[in-house]
């Protein structure tokens, strides 16, 4: 039986202050993990240690503002600004380039450095990635809509994080038994008191369909691979009866798509195993790729 593997923990400098990363491992391919809104590098826990046995190195970042991290008062935590810090982020990490691995928001700023800092990105892994008219998702714009109201009753004493954090985790998932109180409660642990929900209400109010826009989808030249779970309800099917992970999917050339039918959007909570061998097989594909290569 394997050894467990622990986690390196870094505090990585990328400008306005400091980003949290746990390195799993030190050989092999690259590896970045990207959570998204209202997690952390947590999420990751029961995949880094098994792609770090399996000779890759992952490193599980807390995004700026997000964890760990370091969360000025005055940053910047738009989807543009995440992307940049990954990019100073890999820099320091001293890796050149690396496989992305992004879920809802994760996803999202995995695409914006793709499309900004091609050279970082070796190939892509969207986990049910918000985009379009889904940016933000649903979770968020009510979040964005009721800031007012919220502070209003943070200003009372009246309202915390928790239950707006309990909410968002708990419909994250298909199967309630996958998001216990005792779990909901490690999420909830950056977002106590008022300071930490108007905190959460400042990372849902950054996000912003522009930093999206701008990219050219035809252009994406890396590899990607999208991962549609199909219980999440934060991502509705449109006007057009696709939803955004479908749309793009087909937009994004030699894209492809795989369905996970009974899986809600945190799909490294609910099925941890099916993921990773979905990383490390598309991770496997890019050796292969660079052995037949001229």
């Amino acid at each position: 039986m394997e050894a467990p593997i622990d986690a390196d923990l870094l505090r990585i400098p990328v400008g306005p202050g400091s980003m949290h990363v746990e390195r799993y491992g030190h050989g092999g391919s690259a590896i970045l993990l990207v959570h998204g809104f209202g997690t952390c590098s947590f999420l990751w826990r029961n995949i880094a240690p098994e792609l770090a046995l399996a000779n890759r190195t992952a490193f599980a970042v807390d995004l700026f503002g997000y964890g760990e991290s370091d969360r000025p008062f005055d940053a910047d935590f738009s989807i543009a600004a995440q992307a940049e810090y990954l990019d100073r982020a890999l820099t320091a990490l001293r890796v050149a380039r690396a496989t992305l691995v992004g879920v809802d928001l994760g996803a999202a700023i995995a695409l914006r450095l793709a499309a900004t800092r091609p050279e970082r990105v070796d190939r892509m892994m969207l986990i049910n990635p918000i985009a379009y008219d889904d940016v933000p998702a649903k979770d968020v714009h009510n979040l964005q809509r009721g800031t007012g109201r919220y502070a209003f009753r943070i200003s009372r004493g009246i309202l915390g994080a928790a239950p707006l954090v309990r909410d968002l985790l708990t419909e994250s998932v298909a199967d309630p038994a996958h998001m216990p109180e005792k779990l909901v409660a490690r999420y909830l642990a950056p977002y106590v008191g008022s300071e930490g929900l108007n905190h959460l209400l400042i990372l849902a109010r950054s996000i912003d369909a522009e930093d999206l826009d701008a990219i050219e989808l035809t252009q994406i030249d890396q590899p990607t691979t999208i991962v549609w779970a199909e219980k999440d309800h934060f991502l509705p099917p449109r006007y057009d009866g696709r939803t955004a992970p479908e749309r793009l999917a087909e937009e994004i050339p030699g894209c492809k798509l795989t369905r996970l039918p009974d899986v809600g959007r945190l799909v490294p909570e609910e099925a941890p195993d099916v993921l990773t061998n979905l990383v490390l097989e598309f991770d496997n594909a890019a050796v292969v790729d660079d052995r037949v290569s001229p």
